[in-house]
């Protein structure tokens, strides 16, 4: 069996509702996973805008969200869900706009892609503190057991 990761408020690859961007309350969306594969000691979710700031010349990732250290189970993230609620010994990184936790979709022109990706490791990474997404990829390499992507679209309103 392959782990995946899920939404129930959008498919893969179609549009993100706009409570979860800069549009509406900026909250996280629910996600699921099944279970990773055997020997997964931690999971990763990562996620980022590869389009930014314009999906016609895109010129950087733009991360907004980054969780470390998640428990290696099936299992699930609840819409809007606070890093003190997030499981136990699950780590929070900082994203591009300079503070930890999940900062939704503001695109400033154009649709984007929102890729959340999650990754079961053969490890779990030490406390690293105000981390990045760059740091956190770093110490996963040679780790990584499995991973699974779900892709949500947005565009915002006054740009479309």
């Amino acid at each position: 069996m392959t782990m995946t990761i899920n939404s129930p408020v959008f498919q893969h690859n179609e549009m993100m509702p706009a409570l979860y961007t800069c549009e509406g309350e900026n909250i996280s969306p629910p996600l699921a996973w099944t279970a990773p594969p055997e020997g997964t000691k931690s999971l990763v979710l990562i996620a980022d805008d590869p389009d930014a700031p314009d999906p016609a010349a895109p010129k950087m990732t733009w991360v907004h969200w980054v969780l470390y250290n998640l428990p290696p189970v099936a299992g699930t993230l609840p819409e809007g869900v606070a890093d003190k609620d997030l499981p136990e010994g699950t780590m929070v990184g900082v994203n591009d706009r300079q503070f930890a936790g999940y900062s939704g979709p503001c695109p400033p022109i154009g649709t984007h892609r929102y890729f959340f990706k999650l990754y079961a490791l053969d490890t779990v990474l030490p406390d690293l503190g105000q981390t990045t997404k760059a740091e956190v990829v770093k110490r996963m390499e040679g780790h990584v057991l499995a991973q699974s992507e779900i892709i949500g679209l947005y565009v915002r309103k006054e740009n479309a």
